[in-house]
């Protein structure tokens, strides 16, 4: 049997979070669209798919986060260096 599919106060309190960020990710596609089904203004999610969905977001974007900050370390480094300066 399939898990049922819940409405949105269900899936803010599952997260311990606001209704309004629960809408916010969905906005932004944090929620995917195939984790929720929409009729009128009304959300129902399935739970674990929403969680599954979530978490493998934030371990994808964990490297990509990782090699921002080091690119990021690196340009500062070289705009550090004067290259009028003599060697």
């Amino acid at each position: 049997m399939s898990e049922p599919f819940v409405p949105i106060e269900d899936v803010a309190k599952h997260f311990s979070v606001s209704i309004s960020t629960v809408r916010a990710w969905v906005r932004q596609e944090h929620i995917p669209k195939d984790t929720y089904i929409k009729i009128g203004n009304t959300y129902r999610f399935n739970v674990s798919d929403v969680s599954h969905a979530l978490t493998n977001k934030e371990k994808e974007s964990e490297p990509a986060n990782k090699w921002e900050k080091h690119f990021e370390e690196q340009r500062e480094l070289v705009a550090d260096i004067d290259l009028d300066d003599d060697i």
